[in-house]
């Protein structure tokens, strides 16, 4: 009589020392066998974990003979007793105290030889694993992304539940519109020509949906991109979608961040300090470089501007004359550094477009404070010298590596540089969990090629109300670009550890404002029309005043669980082109198929 596999009283990774003389039905793949002549003993491994196994040819002959036919990756279901292991207790393994001896053994599967070990660390080329993924999958740390990614996601959803939001579906199969990115298109059947678009967001829905009414809104939200791929991206990706009516930021800041505490917690047994600290665009830029800032360490960026201009430093003084900036970090107890290592910096900073690498050593000889080596000769005045050490705080030992030219070149430097040294020399603080909000950002940026105001987020971000005067609103006149570059946008990104883990705006609600932010970009009443009609129209029929965020789930479990990408916590992931290894998605299609969709003269 088989064993009754579907009637199995624990997972493999349950039983302890309380359970020591129970009878249990265990079911699993083979991960481990020794045949020791008499008895053999196996590990029986499933989602939960591993179990030992032993056959005894005393207990039972004709299990113990099934036993030593096994081999890694068979399938078998064992009936026995839970005993404990005496002085041979495993202390790697939760079940490690006990053993189960068993009665009965059945084989459900045999298995071919996999083409590489399945263990937790193994040296096997990653196309090669994806391309088996079924046989990945049982490996412990993707199992551990994927029941992480479930505890997470669940978290996320009870939260919101718990707080009036709806999850409410939005379509998959929508119109093109400009977001930023590509978008895939999926040809109509049944309108030759026409097309519809996977949404690289649900953004125009879910304010679609405040519009109707329904308050709060929560979704786990698939979205697609036709974008260039790297180790945070994905052609088709999961969002923490968020909306709610009749707020401003700080209500929207206030859900998402308990929501995120709440998933720490869970997580990996972390408390956050709410409320989160509150950083604005323009300091985060200007103090660190990047708007996403890293709190867990210091080396903020000091503006020595005022400083520089009393050099005749030509490095120096032609930016600053050309209206630029001049910048620095202290790099403690830098002066260890060797001249290899600032060398290749220096070469890795041409590369991202800077000049070179200005940079002194802060020394002492008798008894003063001297700069040494790199452009010391260049600050030789004592007031100089004396200036720079006090806005920098630099001490003796200490390295000062600068940065001259335009606001934007300079914060683009130093944000790489600060990172790359913290990272190189072991500055940030491991295991520590480093928050923020970063806000005022501003609403529109400006390309300098193109000669075009574009949108900082998204053509739907409302403006501060205390800026819609720079914006013109109320009268058709176009401003001159330097107060539209000043408008601040009601926009927040949430940074984990100096990673974006989402962003969120309140949405423009008048149609007056919508409009004239379509015109600032640069878009007729018509092609707004064409673009946004259904939101258009929608904005004059009594819109409250909304807002949201978008996060990425894919990069909370990623950073949370320690990994490296964001294909190593999706279970089925594609690769750097966009395919996908296991399915050899995407293929060619038959011409019938092309046919139906008038697509067959595509196909010579």
């Amino acid at each position: 009589m088989p064993l009754p596999y579907n009637e199995r009283t624990h997972d493999c990774g349950a039983l302890r020392g309380a359970d020591v003389g129970k009878t249990v039905l265990l079911a699993g793949w083979v991960d481990n066998f020794r045949d020791l002549g008499g008895m053999v003993f196996i590990d029986l491994r499933d989602r939960g974990g591993i179990t030992q196994l032993r056959f005894d040819p005393t207990t039972d002959p004709k299990a113990h003979e099934v036993a030593r036919s096994l081999r890694s990756e068979y399938v078998i279901c064992v009936r026995g007793e839970v005993v404990h292991r005496g002085e041979k207790v495993n202390p790697n393994l939760p079940t490690g105290e006990i053993e189960v001896k068993a009665h009965e053994i059945d084989l459900l599967s045999k298995s071919k030889t996999p083409p590489y070990l399945i263990a937790d660390e193994i040296e096997t080329n990653e196309d090669l694993r994806l391309q088996t993924r079924f046989l990945d999958l049982r490996r412990t740390p993707v199992k551990r992304a994927l029941m992480m990614r479930h505890r997470i996601t669940k978290t996320i959803r009870d939260y919101f539940d718990r707080h009036g939001f709806l999850d409410v579906e939005t379509p998959i199969l929508t119109k093109s519109t400009p977001e930023g990115a590509r978008d895939y298109l999926v040809p109509s059947r049944l309108e030759h020509g026409s097309f519809y678009a996977l949404p690289q967001s649900p953004q125009l829905f879910k304010q679609l949906l405040m519009i109707g009414g329904m308050d709060r809104y929560m979704q786990i939200a698939r979205c697609f991109r036709d974008e260039d791929l790297r180790a945070d991206r994905q052609p088709e990706f999961t969002q923490v979608d968020v909306e709610m009516a009749f707020v401003q930021p700080e209500n929207v800041m206030g859900h998402v961040e308990a929501c995120l505490a709440e998933v720490i917690r869970e997580a990996i047994g972390v408390e956050i300090k709410l409320p989160l600290p509150r950083i604005s665009y323009a300091e985060a830029m200007k103090s660190y470089g990047r708007d996403a800032p890293d709190l867990r360490y210091g080396m903020t960026i000091k503006d020595v501007t005022e400083i520089a201009k009393k050099t005749d430093f030509k490095v120096f003084r032609e930016p600053i004359d050309a209206g630029g900036v001049v910048r620095c970090i202290v790099v403690e107890r830098g002066s260890e550094m060797t001249r290899k290592e600032t060398d290749g910096l220096t070469e890795e900073i041409k590369g991202i477009g800077a000049g070179g690498l200005p940079l002194v050593k802060v020394a002492e000889e008798g008894g003063n404070v001297v700069f040494q080596t790199g452009i010391a000769k260049f600050l030789e005045n004592e007031d100089v010298k004396k200036g720079l050490i006090e806005a920098t705080g630099a001490k003796v030992g200490d390295l000062i590596m600068f940065a001259a030219g335009s606001e934007a070149t300079v914060c683009k430097h130093l944000g790489w540089l600060r990172s790359t040294v913290a990272e190189r020399r072991n500055l940030i603080p491991e295991n520590q969990w480093a928050m923020c909000w970063v806000v005022d950002f501003p609403l529109f940026g400006y390309d300098d090629e193109e000669k075009a105001v574009y949108p900082m987020h998204h053509p739907f971000t409302s403006p501060k109300d205390e800026d819609l005067h720079l914006m013109r609103v109320g009268s058709d006149e176009i401003p001159p670009k330097e107060d539209i570059l000043k408008v601040r946008a009601k926009a927040y990104d949430v940074v984990l550890n100096g990673i974006e883990l989402g962003g969120g705006s309140i949405r423009i609600h008048r149609s007056d404002v919508q409009g004239k932010v379509f015109k600032l970009l640069g878009l007729s009443d018509e092609e707004a029309r064409v673009k946004f009609q259904f939101l258009m129209e929608a904005l004059q029929f009594g819109a409250p005043p909304h807002g949201g965020i978008a996060l990425g789930l894919d990069r909370i479990v990623m950073l949370l669980g320690g990994f490296d990408s964001i294909r190593d916590v999706i279970a089925f992931p594609k690769v750097a082109s966009g395919a996908c290894p296991l399915t050899e998605a995407p293929s060619e299609v038959t011409t019938r198929q092309l046919r139906e969709l008038g697509l067959d003269r595509l196909r010579t």
